[in-house]
């Protein structure tokens, strides 16, 4: 009896102790792991968008913040002068879960670049989503051209991944939903005064942005 309890208390001292140091570690890792990510992120902004010359998490600005239609845009500006914009965005229509895409405009709101972040679509399938050949065909395209915004399936404009209609489909509305809300508060981004919105601040009162999303369909 007392080696069992001898065994139990040396592995609750044992299980202690690995608790503790990975606690620590975690603490100790944590803020350098933040900054090495915000760093690849902000990496990937310079490369969807415009070329600029400013800071662009400083004069970041952000919208609906603390909603569910909370979006980031970093402002890219050139001798002063706003030269484009990129934003963030989850497709929650995934069809492994949520995909997260960077998407760069020109002033006039037409894509300069695309980028996917983070994905766990399915190998050679959904995660085609990747390639240049679907990425490259959103290039200069604009809310407002192509009339239809949407993937061929749907009688949108934007050719689907063969075998994955569900991953192109969140990825083709997602982006679609970034450029309504670019839209909307286009005058506040292209505008260099325009007021900057920190974490501590209120967001600035706007309506939410519906977007047309074609339904979920089979891959």
């Amino acid at each position: 009896m007392k080696d069992i309890l001898r065994l139990c208390v040396v592995l609750t001292l044992i299980g202690a102790v690995c608790a503790a140091v990975m606690a620590f570690v975690d603490q100790k890792t944590k803020v350098p792991i933040q900054k090495s990510q915000s760093a690849e992120k902000m990496d990937a902004v310079k490369v969807v968008m415009p070329p600029s010359d400013n800071d662009l998490m400083k004069d970041a600005v952000v919208f609906n913040e603390g909603t569910p239609d909370s979006m980031r845009f970093y402002r890219g500006m050139k001798d002063g002068k706003v030269v484009g914009a990129a934003f963030a965005i989850i497709a929650s229509g995934g069809y492994s879960g949520n995909i997260e895409l960077l998407v760069g405009v020109d002033t006039a709101g037409a894509i300069t670049g695309l980028e996917i972040l983070k994905h766990a679509e399915t190998p050679g399938l959904g995660s085609k989503i990747t390639t240049p050949e679907f990425k490259g065909q959103f290039t200069g395209k604009s809310i407002k051209n192509p009339e239809q915004w949407g993937v061929m399936k749907d009688g949108g404009t934007f050719r689907q991944i063969t075998g994955a209609t569900i991953s192109s489909r969140a990825v083709t509305s997602a982006i679609a939903r970034g450029l309504e809300s670019f839209e909307a508060h286009k005058a506040e981004l292209l505008g260099t005064t325009a007021q900057k919105k920190s974490p501590a601040e209120k967001p600035a009162e706007s309506k939410p942005v519906e977007t047309k999303t074609g339904c979920r369909g089979g891959t």
